[in-house]
C-alpha cells in the first residue's frame, strides 16, 4: 500500500508493504508501511526529521499512526536490546528479577544517562514481567533476525 505524502508528515524515505514483515502480524497487520521524512511538527526556521509507523483501518489511516524522532527511535532499540539482554539472565532471578535491586543499566547519553530498570510501580510486575518474558521468547526468531540484521548495517557503517 502506498504511504500518503500529502499529510503533515513527508515521507523521503519509506518502507511499504510492512504488513508482510511485521512480526506475527504478517499479512494481517494495519501496519502498512514506516517512514523517515519531514516531521510534521516543524515550524517555520525550525525542520526536524521523524520516523512515521503508518497504519490503515481498511477505511482510511487511523489516529494510531505515531511519527517519532529519530533519536527516539534509536533510543528505543537501545531499550529493546538492554532489555533483551537482560531477559537472557532473568531466570536467575525467582521473580526474574531482584526486588532490592530493581536497576538494570544506566547507558551514557548525551553526558547523562539512560536508566533502565524495572518498573516496580507496576502493581502486577510479578504477573506481567513473567508474560513480558514468555512473549519476548516466543518473538525470539522476529527479534533475533532484526537485530542481526541491525548489527550487520552498523558493522558496515563503521560502529
Amino acid at each position: 500500500m502506498k504511504i500518503p505524502a500529502t499529510l503533515k508528515h513527508k515521507p523521503v524515505i519509506v518502507s511499504e508493504n510492512y504488513e508482510n514483515i511485521d512480526g506475527r502480524s504478517a499479512y494481517h497487520s494495519d501496519t502498512k508501511g514506516l517512514s523517515l521524512g519531514l516531521a510534521q511538527w516543524n515550524d517555520r526556521g525550525k525542520v526536524d526529521i521523524s520516523a512515521k509507523v503508518w497504519r490503515y483501518t481498511g477505511e482510511k489511516w487511523s489516529r494510531q499512526s505515531e511519527e517519532l524522532p529519530l533519536h527516539r527511535v534509536i533510543d528505543l532499540a537501545i531499550l529493546i536490546c538492554r532489555a533483551k539482554q537482560y531477559f537472557s539472565e532473568a531466570y536467575r532471578f525467582e521473580k526474574l528479577y531482584d526486588p532490592e535491586h530493581t536497576t538494570i543499566d544506566r547507558i551514557g547519553l548525551q553526558g547523562d544517562a539512560m536508566t533502565v530498570s524495572v518498573c516496580t510501580d507496576n502493581p502486577m510486575i510479578d504477573e506481567d514481567i513473567r508474560l513480558f518474558s514468555q512473549v519476548l521468547s516466543n518473538n525470539d526468531e522476529f527479534l533475533s533476525e532484526r537485530l542481526k540484521t541491525l548489527a550487520r548495517i552498523l558493522k558496515d557503517m563503521g560502529y
